[in-house]
């Protein structure tokens, strides 16, 4: 699933990512419950996860929770705090430095708004954060939402919206933006 594509649920696509929803879950629910030194399972374990090996410099505090893993790629440098989440079927790529706080939260895909289309159907799209990006802790960052360089995004925020870069984005207000 890329760029805002639609995924039709029951369809063989959805099916392959179901399983793998499975398999990731049972691998991360393994990590999470690791010994915190024990370093050559917690390899072993994002290696199959992430279906390569960990990049040498990166640091992941468990618990850490990904719903597919496959399509989650860290660069050099990438820190990531405890208890965060990765949705990442359509893809979440985090470029070097980046720093990741607690209880953040990344979702790349969802269901449409329209009520007649929203059981049958995923929608989404990627998430692309550039180099010596912070995201604070407890942010969610939604579908198809780029971050540039050196951005920061304030604990709490919830990014709907692409990030300038060298800037500083902060709230979590709701707001009614349509009605049907």
């Amino acid at each position: 699933m890329r760029d805002d594509r639609l995924l039709r649920i029951h369809s063989a696509e959805f099916r392959a990512m179901s399983e793998r929803v499975l398999r990731a879950t049972e691998l991360t629910s393994r990590l999470n419950v690791l010994p915190f030194d024990d370093e050559a399972g917690k390899a072993e374990l994002f290696a199959g996860i992430l279906g390569r090996p960990l990049p040498e410099k990166v640091t992941i505090y468990p618990p850490f929770y990904t719903d597919h893993g496959l399509r989650l790629e860290l660069a050099e440098r990438v820190f990531i705090n405890q208890n965060c989440t990765f949705l990442d079927y359509a893809g979440i790529r985090l470029g070097e430095r980046v720093m990741i706080g607690p209880r953040a939260t990344f979702i790349t895909v969802g269901h449409p708004v329209d009520p007649r289309e929203r059981r049958g159907w995923l929608s989404g799209g990627p998430i692309d954060v550039a180099e010596n990006v912070w995201i604070g802790a407890g942010a969610t960052i939604l579908p198809g939402v780029t971050i540039g360089r050196d951005a920061v995004i304030a604990a709490g925020a919830v990014v709907a919206d692409d990030v300038p870069p060298a800037s500083l984005v902060t709230g979590a207000k709701a707001a009614v933006r349509r009605q049907w």
